[in-house]
């Protein structure tokens, strides 16, 4: 028993002394402003945060994360078909189709699909 708790302890500390020896020489003297900045959004944080932005970056934004969601909702779909009542099996999923397609041609008919504007 005491040996366990003497590894445990052991263990505990070298790995308290190996976080803080990276956190130490990790440290840059030099903050640089590419390097702090955003990576994609294009906005400055230290800017005052009042400014308009493209309301088409975030309609994109958003396209991506309900597909995102739709895949993560389809695959378990099909891993329980053989478990489940084809008719409420299927009637869900058309429903769930359904929704996804209404959703993608209201964006369309909004223009939010077209790339080169």
């Amino acid at each position: 028993m005491f040996s366990i708790i003497f590894i445990a302890l052991l263990i505990l500390l070298i790995t308290t002394i190996v976080m803080i020896l990276a956190s130490i020489l990790s440290k840059k003297a030099l903050i640089d402003r590419e390097k702090s900045s955003p990576f994609e959004c294009g906005f400055d944080p230290k800017s005052s945060s009042r400014l308009p932005f493209s309301l088409r970056f975030f309609l994109i934004t958003i396209i991506f994360l309900i597909f995102d969601v739709e895949i993560a909702l389809i695959l378990p779909m099909i891993i329980i078909i053989k478990y489940s009542n084809i008719m409420i099996w299927t009637i869900t999923s058309i429903i769930f189709i359904l929704i996804l397609l209404i959703g993608l041609y209201h964006e369309w008919n909004q223009g939010m699909l077209n790339w080169s504007n």
